[in-house]
């Protein structure tokens, strides 16, 4: 792979005038927001890359898995801000659904698909759940967002199932619904288009290592099937586990304010 000098990326970074252009003369107050976000994604990106290189490195079982465990706390932390929850009540729900999820995505992705002698290699181990991990994130949000937003704004719908069915699975059915649909309904247009539009992340980071584009293109689709897997998995699982905080036990929907 052609490395990329200092001096080259610091031109690439000259880019950046086009955007800075357009909020100028629109008046967006943007360019602090972009200036600082890129200021982070460097130095996040540098310190990964350090540590990487040390896990890469040494490779062993309890440093590879306790670097995904951060990723699965991270994760859950983040959805908590985004949905605006009480981290007391559904940090341990969300961060259990993640733990689950990545047991088995990585069992049977990298024990039975890639059948690696060693699964917790952290050539394979740590970027694939961290990809995973990543969609997980984005899709989450979503749909955990219209879970609760949906149950909060028309608990006249969840009662009036609730009193006629007797039964709070079938009152809470059409929310899941709803929060699997839009949550989901991004990931399954975004695979649908793979190839016609755009050449996935994963695939172009193994063509421009030298791999060949058949090889590429199988471990797209293997890291796809994971990562629609375990989205669903993750956020179906979240849901689930915090029905303990959501509902009281008779059946009433409860605030979950941060």
């Amino acid at each position: 792979m052609i490395d990329i000098e200092i001096v080259d990326l610091l031109i690439g970074f000259s880019i950046l005038v086009l955007p800075i252009i357009v909020f100028l003369y629109f008046r967006i107050r943007l360019i602090k927001d972009l200036l600082v976000s890129i200021l982070r994604m460097i130095g996040q990106l540098f310190l990964v890359a350090v540590y990487l290189e040390w896990i890469f490195e040494k490779n062993n079982a309890w440093i590879n898995s306790l670097w995904v465990v951060v990723m699965i706390l991270i994760g859950a932390g983040t959805v908590l801000k985004r949905v605006k929850l009480n981290w007391k009540e559904y940090l341990f729900p969300f961060i259990l659904a993640g733990f689950i999820s990545m047991i088995i995505i990585d069992s049977f992705f990298l024990g039975l698909v890639l059948k690696l002698d060693y699964v917790f290699d952290a050539r394979y181990f740590v970027p694939i759940s961290g990809m995973v991990l990543g969609n997980s994130l984005n899709h989450n949000i979503v749909g955990l967002s219209t879970y609760f937003d949906g149950l909060s704004q028309k608990r006249e719908l969840y009662y009036f199932i609730l009193t006629n069915s007797g039964s709070k699975k079938k009152a809470i059915l059409p929310f899941i619904q709803d929060a699997l649909i839009k949550g989901l309904n991004p990931l399954l247009a975004n695979m649908s288009v793979i190839g016609l539009i755009s050449l996935p992340g994963m695939m172009t980071g193994q063509i421009l290592g030298g791999a060949s584009p058949v090889v590429a293109i199988k471990y797209q689709v293997m890291i796809m099937l994971a990562i629609f897997v375990g989205c669903t998995m993750t956020l179906v699982l979240s849901v689930l586990f915090s029905g303990r905080f959501l509902f009281d036990d008779y059946g009433r929907v409860k605030e979950h304010g941060a």
